[in-house]
Order: structure tokens, then C-alpha cells, then sequence
């Protein structure tokens, strides 16, 4: 208790004890009925008020009395406590600004005060694995567990995890003293369960989550559409994927992420009508450029009705460059290269990038244009690096020109000599040039 209210409080019992001994000179008080107290042969009487009062005034005094022979105690308590929080905030801040050493050297100086033990032992075991003692870390986490298993599961957990160890960490979590888990131990088991492969368990905690409100709504939503997308994933085969798919929200069956996942994994059981019945439905209810080019990248199977839901889309989203990127797939899975190269090359001009050329040089390729298609996949090369695409340049036809005979190259045809009879010769006999 504070001085000012012990104070406070002397004076209001001597306040009433005036009021009392006046009230107890009356001589009034018998009726109230007397005490008798015998002690060594000798009778002590008094009524009834008075022994009360005196048993009062007696505990007043004895209380006083323990006051102020504890006062020097709760004193030095007093004391110990504000260094323990004074050395619990420096440690805090000294674990904000990175100086691991420091930070943990106050949190164990903070752990001596038994109200914040927990605490300051979990940060200096952050602390020691910041700045990579291991065996010190492990050292405060032994002394936590003593102080506080529930701080000690959730820290180990949370290393786990850092270290990519899931399993590990659901089976810390999993202990039956931890049972049932405080809101952050239900976070970080469904993340492990996640990263270990495991999403339909971490999915069917949300509700858990939900009203724990550790995730505010806006992440809740997006680890919701997280873990249904990795459940779908995981379906082992085609009627797990059916439950999981019915399992799933409305408002999630929409979803770009959803629903491709689901419809990658319905393609990779060999299950491509219920696929394109969900992309179908989910573009109906949502545009989204994404789906539409998973839905004219998905295996040759009802062409005719893509093609027909692709012109019905394209005249509500007639500049979505990857519309025009599915019609120019399902053009060439139909056999029609031309129209799909036309598309292709509007769908290039949109904006398709690296996919769309990837798709032209294939269509060139399977035509025999091999030196197009191979401008068309280095294109798409360089647009998969963030590089300007190059114009295609088509070759022109190599035209075979003779070669220019010259003089060296002509054969000299030999004029027979003429001999002339009638010329003057020299003394060797030959004839003489004018």
C-alpha cells in the first residue's frame, strides 16, 4: 500500500476510534451483553462493544506494526522489479537496433525478476541465434522451459520453421501440455502444416484462426486462398479432388489461384471436363487474364466449344492480349497455323510476351519455317529476361549469279605463224617485222 492512502487510513481509524470511546463511556453498554476473562484467579469484565473495539485497535496496531517492519523489504522488491523492467526495455531496444550482445546480456539480467522471466529469457534466446551462438541460445531456451513450456514451444517452432524443418515444429506444437494452443501456436502449426505438405489439415484450423483473430481479415483471406489452392494441389486423385473442391467456398471457386490450381491438377489426373467447366464458370463470373490463357493452353479437347466461348469473351474483352493468346492456341491445335499465326501476332502486338512467341515459333517450326521460328523463340528469350523483343526478318532468295570470266581466266587460242617467202630474213632465218 502507498504511504499517502496508509496515511489516509491511520487517520480515519483514529477518527473513529475518538468516536468510538465516546460512544463506549456511555453506561448504556450492558445491555449488549458482558466478557468475563479470568487469568491467573482474577476476573477481568467488559461488555461486549468494548472488547470488539479492543480487538479492533489490537489488529490496527499489529498491522501498522508488520507495516513498517516490511516496508524496507517491499522496498527493495520495489526496487529490484523497476530494474527488471528498465533492463527488459533497454534489452528490447537494443534487440531493435541489432545489437545482439548488449540485448542479451539485459534480458538475462531481466529474467531475475520472475514476472517478466519468460519473456526476457525467449528474447535472449533470439538474441544469442542473431548473432549465430547456437549453444547459448539453446541455454536460455532450458531455462525458459522451466519458467514458461508454452513460450518454450512457440520459440522452438518458430526456429524450426526458420531452419525448414515443419515436421519438426508440428510435432513441438503437438504436445499434450501445450493443449489447446494460444492464437500464434495455431498460426505457426498451420504453416508448418503447409510447408509439410499437409495444406487440407492447415485448411480445416481456419475456423480456429478465424476467431482467434491472430491474422488480421485481409491476411486471413489471402492464407485461406493459400491453403485451398495447396490442397487442391495435393489431391492424391480424382475423388479427393472432388471432395476438396466441394469443400471449398463459393467465393473461392472464383479465384485466379484456386482455379488454376484446381484445374492443373484435374489435367494432371486426366480429368479435363470438370477443368474447363471450372474455368469456363470462373471467367463467366470474374475476367481474369490468367485463367484465359490456361484455358487455351489446356490439352486438345472441346475445341469447337473454347472456340466459340473465346469469340463470346472477345467481344466484351476484345484488347486482353492473352484472349487473343488462347484463341491462336486453340486456332493451331485445331490444324488452322495461318489464323493462329495471325492471332498470335495481334496478340504479340497487344503485349503477350514470351508465351505468344514461344507459340508462333512453334507454329513456324511445325510449318518448316525454321529460320522464323528460331527469331521467334530467341524473342522469346529475350523477353523472359525483360529485353525488347526483335521484328522478325524474313530472308530473301539467294540468287546465283555467273562469274565474270577476266582476262587471265580466257583461253588464248594460238595464231599459226605466217611465213611469208617474199620478207627479208635475218642471218638465223627468221623473217624480219616491219
Amino acid at each position: 500500500m502507498k504511504p499517502l492512502q496508509s496515511l489516509i487510513v491511520l487517520l480515519l481509524a483514529v477518527a473513529l476510534g475518538v468516536v468510538g470511546a465516546q460512544w463506549l463511556g456511555a453506561n448504556t453498554l450492558n445491555q449488549y451483553g458482558e466478557v468475563i476473562f479470568r487469568y491467573g484467579g482474577t476476573d477481568y469484565r467488559s461488555t461486549l462493544p468494548q472488547v470488539a473495539l479492543l480487538v479492533l485497535v489490537s489488529l490496527l496496531v499489529l498491522w501498522l506494526l508488520w507495516s513498517l517492519i516490511a516496508s524496507p523489504f517491499r522496498a527493495w522488491g520495489r526496487y529490484r522489479r523497476k530494474q527488471g523492467r528498465v533492463r527488459l526495455v533497454d534489452g528490447l531496444q537494443a534487440y531493435e537496433h541489432g545489437h545482439w550482445q548488449r540485448a542479451e546480456k539485459l534480458f538475462d539480467g531481466a529474467a531475475q525478476d520472475q514476472e517478466v522471466t519468460g519473456v526476457a529469457l525467449a528474447n535472449a534466446a533470439r538474441s544469442a541465434r542473431a548473432r549465430g551462438d547456437d549453444t547459448a541460445s539453446q541455454t536460455y531456451l532450458q531455462r525458459l522451459g522451466a519458467a514458461d513450456a508454452t513460450s518454450l514451444a512457440l520459440l522452438r517452432a518458430e526456429q524450426l520453421l526458420a531452419d525448414d524443418l515443419p515436421v519438426d515444429a508440428i510435432n513441438t506444437l503437438d504436445a499434450a501440455n501445450l493443449q489447446p494452443l494460444p492464437p500464434r501456436g495455431l498460426w505457426l502449426r498451420s504453416e508448418a502444416l503447409a510447408r509439410a505438405g499437409r495444406a487440407h489439415e492447415a485448411y480445416g484450423q481456419l475456423g480456429a484462426l478465424r476467431q482467434s483473430k491472430v491474422l488480421p481479415a485481409d491476411a486471413l483471406t489471402t492464407l485461406e486462398a493459400r491453403l485451398a489452392a495447396q490442397a487442391l494441389l495435393e489431391a492424391a486423385d480424382v475423388n479427393a479432388l472432388a471432395a476438396q473442391w466441394e469443400t471449398t467456398p463459393k467465393a473461392l471457386r472464383a479465384d485466379p489461384a484456386v482455379v488454376s490450381a484446381y484445374a492443373a491438377r484435374a489435367v494432371a489426373l486426366d480429368w479435363d471436363e470438370p477443368a474447363l467447366l471450372a474455368l469456363e464458370q470462373a471467367l463467366d463470373q470474374r475476367w481474369s487474364d490468367e485463367l484465359v490463357e490456361l484455358y487455351g493452353a489446356l490439352p486438345a479437347s472441346r475445341l469447337a466449344t473454347r472456340e466459340s466461348n473465346l469469340v463470346r469473351w472477345r467481344r466484351v474483352h476484345d484488347g486482353s492480349p492473352a484472349l487473343l493468346l488462347a484463341q491462336g492456341r486453340v486456332a493451331l491445335a485445331q490444324g488452322r497455323n495461318e489464323e493462329a499465326e495471325v492471332l498470335l501476332h495481334e496478340a504479340i502486338a497487344a503485349g503477350a510476351g514470351a508465351s505468344a512467341w514461344e507459340t508462333l515459333g512453334a507454329s513456324l517450326l511445325a510449318r518448316g519455317d525454321t529460320t522464323l521460328a528460331a527469331q521467334c523463340l530467341a524473342n522469346a528469350l529475350r523477353e523472359q529476361r525483360g529485353e525488347d523483343s526483335i521484328a522478325l526478318v524474313r530472308p530473301e532468295p539467294a540468287v546465283v549469279v555467273a562469274p565474270r570470266a577476266t582476262v587471265e581466266d580466257q583461253v588464248m587460242t594460238p595464231v599459226p605463224p605466217v611465213y611469208d617467202a617474199d620478207r627479208p630474213r635475218d642471218d638465223s632465218g627468221f623473217p624480219r617485222i616491219p
